[in-house]
């Protein structure tokens, strides 16, 4: 799908529609009630999409029933992991299907858009992050699903690999006392390879709310979700300073963030930085008792590893390769199939958003 037709299609809608959504939506019920498995719809299966459909096929707990995807070829792939899947040639077509749930791996522009629509039908979301451009968007979808009490997912993938929620696990329960430090770091040195990334409009923002979006929410997940009291930033782009959310999008940026438990949050992301690896992922957590951190092996994006820290002494946590990419999207499908409805963590997201925009306008 080009950037032209992306931006043609929103430009006269999504204001409105993202303004006015959450006050219209009324909870509907969920038209087939004696199925025990839910059937499920795909909307966009690339790469992402069709990860998290083998995801969701191996946890065998849901039924994928259509697929809409205008690649034909990206479409025969996807029909190898679910050769029983129909294909639907547009969102409007698959909303007149009888699904409980779609999960949404589309641009960015349209994230907001597409899942206001299928709460509007009584549809269960999973939606690739980040859920809306900024953080209207963002609370208008989370305030759709509390009012259709409809469950709602985003794919926060790296809460799912096992070595960074055994530093949750640290974090939550104390074992690091009072975390007053925190520094993560998520360097791509080859950025996104599909042009709308670079369009604002499209995107929301460059590697900030591509990357540090992780970033932001390992940092807020781990402390307990604080109040975010402070915030500074600096932006670039090719090296030149930016201010603001404007017609570039930025490859490099490092924020500071206070909250209101005391703690202060260090943070920097970037696409195509001279790293000398393909990635650096870290996170290190500080507290008065001890420290954790976490981080990728020799530049990989899928292996990690952790370490618990007292004083000069350091002790090695889980560290094993593993397919964590699809487990969002597993977990969310389980929940679905035991009929969970709206959980009211997902509100925990707005968070997340609304300290992205405050990176971008503290810059």
């Amino acid at each position: 799908m080009s950037t032209a037709t992306i931006s043609n299609r929103l430009k006269a809608e999504l204001h409105t529609r993202h303004t006015n959504a959450a006050r219209l939506i009324k909870p509907r019920s969920r038209r087939v009630t004696n199925r025990s498995r839910p059937r499920l719809g795909f909307l966009g299966v690339g790469w992402i999409g069709r990860n998290r459909m083998e995801a969701i096929a191996k946890a065998d707990v849901a039924d994928i029933t259509l697929i809409t995807e205008p690649n034909p070829e990206l479409s025969a792939e996807a029909r190898k992991v679910a050769p029983q899947a129909e294909a639907a040639p547009a969102l409007d077509e698959m909303l007149e299907s009888e699904l409980d749930g779609v999960v949404i791996a589309t641009p960015s522009a349209l994230h907001a858009e597409q899942s206001l629509k299928c709460l509007e039908h009584g549809l269960a979301v999973f939606c690739q992050k980040p859920l809306g451009r900024d953080a209207a968007e963002t609370n208008a979808v989370i305030s759709a699903a509390r009012k259709a009490d409809l469950l709602l997912g985003v794919d926060l993938s790296y809460r799912h690999v096992t070595c960074i929620r055994e530093v949750h696990e640290l974090c939550r329960q104390g074992e690091l006392g009072d975390i007053y430090a925190v520094d993560l770091f998520f360097h791509n040195a080859y950025g996104p390879d599909k042009a709308w990334f670079y369009d604002p409009k499209l995107s929301g923002g460059g590697c900030v709310i591509d990357l540090g979006i992780h970033l932001v929410d390992l940092a807020c997940w781990n402390l307990g979700f604080p109040p975010v009291t402070k915030v500074c930033s600096r932006l670039f782009a090719q090296g030149k300073p930016l201010h603001g959310r404007t017609s570039s999008v930025e490859d490099y940026a490092i924020a500071t963030i206070e909250v209101e438990s005391g703690a202060t949050i260090r943070l920097a992301c970037s696409w195509k930085l001279s790293a000398g690896c393909d990635a650096i992922v870290s996170g290190a957590f500080y507290g008065t008792k001890a420290g954790a951190a976490f981080h990728n092996i020799d530049g990989s994006f899928y292996h990690f590893s952790a370490e618990r820290f007292q004083g000069t002494r350091r002790e090695s946590l889980t560290c094993a390769p593993e397919q964590w990419g699809g487990r969002a999207a597993a977990d969310w499908a389980r929940c679905l199939a035991a009929g969970q409805r709206f959980d009211p963590k997902i509100e925990e997201l707005n968070t997340v958003a609304e300290t992205l925009d405050a990176i971008y306008e503290n810059s």
